[in-house]
């Protein structure tokens, strides 16, 4: 199943999902701890930012690169259960 295009019919096609959103369907945190899981690195995914130098712009998540994170999660926990033998 193609993860990308379960998305586009979750999202209404939106190819830019804001952050709250993402955060809260995702990963169970708030705008502000996603944010700055990002920032840090701990999260690895690109933050789209609707207006180039604002701090206080809108912010979303393209659904490709959302759709690719969920994707190599998966592939990583996928690995990590061949590992345990199972």
């Amino acid at each position: 199943m193609n993860t990308a295009i379960m998305m586009m019919a979750m999202y209404n096609a939106k190819a830019i999902i804001d952050t709250e959103t993402v955060a809260r369907d995702w990963f169970n945190l708030s705008v502000g701890k996603f944010h700055e899981k990002i920032r840090s690195g701990e999260i690895r995914i690109p933050l789209v930012l609707m207006e180039e130098e604002s701090q206080k712009c809108a912010k979303g998540v393209h659904l490709v690169d959302l759709a690719d994170y969920i994707d190599a999660r998966r592939a990583a926990a996928e690995k990590e259960l061949q590992l345990m033998g199972h």
